[in-house]
């Protein structure tokens, strides 16, 4: 199961909104989502036309590539993706790295149009976070390397953490240094990386990215800060060529290796909630027979009669 681009409650509340334009209701929402990414959406009674969406990622880590609290090329991405229906708002929000300010009057009264938009402002997250990656992707289909970035390149993807590119003009390696503080969540993460990489060699997935799992750190990370290569569950490299990223193939391609250890990390905790919820059962089935089993009686027959035969404590009391 792959994650979905657009938050789910995000794209709930603007469409509910744009729905509703002609009630004053006042909004006021605050949530996080996974890896630490928090969202404040506000409307208010004056203005009921007028939306502010705030977002907060995670602080980068010191190898990271960002401006402002931003990814790299994140402020160019909104405004390809969004155009002008949508003001960056600077400086953001206390507290927040990006505020948007949407104005429902500006939008075409299009439902079409207008659900579109409102769903691709659900996918803000991957319009962000994933903007780096892009800009490397998007070169990759050209068959060329961004001057500006370096050989090895950390782009942020959790709270402290980061994943590794090796930008040629004929391939981009991506590498995974795979973390998990629960033993157990370590242990299950190793088996599900190594049965991942197993499935890869599958005729049927003969076309996807190639991809490996080691214990150490590959070759391609030579030079990385030796605080980032400390992984308890191992390093997974992905390398993506030219044919991944034509065309629409491009967002799926960011989309899915930006959010790879949360991949990871939603299939351990269901292969972890599938165990207990076996055990359970097995549990319960036992104390079930337990409950239902009765001592035999024990008898004997004498000229076809039945009598409880007699302990001799029995005897000897009468």
């Amino acid at each position: 199961m792959m994650l979905q681009s657009h938050s789910r409650f995000l794209l709930q509340t603007l469409l509910t909104r744009a729905q509703n334009l002609d009630k004053a209701v006042e909004l006021d929402y605050q949530w996080i989502e996974f890896d630490d990414v928090r969202y404040h959406v506000q409307v208010t009674m004056k203005n009921p036309q007028i939306l502010l969406l705030s977002v907060s990622l995670p602080n980068p880590p010191p190898e990271a590539i960002s401006f402002d609290g931003l990814p790299l090329g994140a402020i160019e991405a909104i405004k390809t993706a969004y155009g002008t229906g949508f003001q960056i708002l600077d400086p953001p929000r206390d507290g927040f790295s990006l505020t948007l300010k949407l104005n429902f009057s500006k939008l075409r009264p299009d439902e079409a149009y207008r659900n579109s938009l409102l769903t691709k402002l659900a996918s803000i997250r991957e319009v962000v976070m994933g903007a780096p990656l892009k800009i490397i992707l998007r070169h990759l289909a050209s068959r060329t390397v961004a001057p500006e970035l370096d050989r090895l390149v950390a782009i942020m993807h959790r709270p402290n953490e980061t994943f590794f590119l090796v930008p040629r003009a004929d391939k981009v390696t991506v590498a995974f240094p795979m973390r998990f503080k629960d033993s157990v969540d370590t242990i299950l993460a190793t088996s599900f990386l190594k049965q991942f990489v197993e499935a890869r060699r599958a005729a049927s997935l003969s076309s996807a990215p190639s991809c490996s799992w080691s214990p150490t750190a590959p070759q391609e990370l030579e030079g990385a800060p030796k605080e980032t290569l400390s992984a308890n569950a191992g390093f997974v490299t992905f390398v993506i060529v030219p044919r991944h990223v034509e065309g629409e193939k491009l967002d799926r391609t960011v989309w899915n290796l930006s959010t790879f250890h949360a991949y990871v990390s939603y299939h351990v905790k269901c292969s972890e909630g599938f165990m207990h919820t076996r055990m359970r059962r097995r549990v319960e089935s036992m104390i079930q027979a337990l409950d239902q089993a009765k001592p035999l009686e024990k008898t004997r027959s004498m000229n076809n009669k039945s009598f409880k035969r007699l302990e001799l404590n029995d005897v000897n009391s009468k």
